[in-house]
């Protein structure tokens, strides 16, 4: 099984922006730790900070030969609705990911446009969400 885990604008910065809210781990660090112990996946990683970058990959996951997605579209979960379209187009599973717990933030950030068109959404955990959403899409996907 293939998985793309797929990252918006400023989580390149992961590890070194407000540690204390986003954890101080580099998405290089929690890249590998996925690899490491999913040893049985196979993971295509991606991050940008251009919108239309983001979009243009999740459309490409089905031709790439992906199973599902993990999305962190940081910023643009809110506000997006272009890339609310791309992951509805999708056939394929997507689970939206956020490092903080979004609910107990800014106003702004309990909203999400994407959250309707994905599978689910693990929030709050650090970098332990993107763990989550892993063993979740190799459970909905069986593999």
């Amino acid at each position: 099984m293939k998985l793309l885990v797929a990252n918006g604008p400023n989580l390149n910065l992961t590890g070194t922006r407000e540690p204390q809210i986003y954890g101080s781990d580099t998405l290089a660090v929690i890249n590998s730790q996925l690899q490491q112990n999913f040893p049985a996946l196979k993971f295509e990683f991606f991050q940008t900070n251009s919108e239309g970058d983001l979009i243009d990959k999740i459309q490409s996951a089905e031709g790439e030969g992906c199973d599902g997605v993990v999305l962190n579209a940081g910023a643009l979960s809110h506000y997006s609705y272009a890339l609310r379209d791309a992951i509805a187009a999708l056939k394929k599973p997507v689970v939206e990911v956020h490092l903080s717990q979004v609910f107990a933030r800014e106003e702004f950030r309990r909203t999400s446009v994407i959250s309707e068109v994905c599978r689910g959404t693990v929030t709050g955990f650090g970098k332990h969400s993107y763990f989550a959403a892993v063993f979740a899409l190799n459970g909905i996907l069986g593999k």
